[in-house]
């Protein structure tokens, strides 16, 4: 199909929603159940997707709070064995200063 402009896209589009409204159309008209059931299934789809979706969000929220709190457990636990690191280290220098002005007096 040669497209020469927006006509010829505004035509392919309307013979796809035409199609599709003739297609669900066709659906409905040869169901095996009745109207009634048809217009509750219609009316339940969407409701039950919405809570398979937020059932699916919900889950992969808690799944991501849950891998942030393990990530932090080990940054925190690095942080915590660097900042003693760094105290110690402090500690020893403070020592060596004071013995080298201590040495230095004699």
């Amino acid at each position: 199909m040669k497209h020469n402009g927006k006509l010829n896209d505004a035509k392919l589009y309307l013979s796809l929603l035409i199609g599709g409204v003739a297609g669900a159309s066709v659906t409905l008209l040869l169901a095996r159940q009745s109207g009634s059931k048809t217009k509750q299934m219609i009316k339940d789809f969407p409701r039950e997707k919405t809570k398979k979706y937020i059932k699916d969000v919900k889950g992969m929220a808690i799944s991501s709070v849950d891998k942030g709190k393990g990530l932090l457990g080990l940054r925190k636990s690095s942080l915590s064995r660097a900042v003693e690191a760094g105290r110690e280290a402090y500690k020893k220098e403070i020592l060596i200063r004071y013995l080298k002005r201590l040495s230095n007096r004699a």
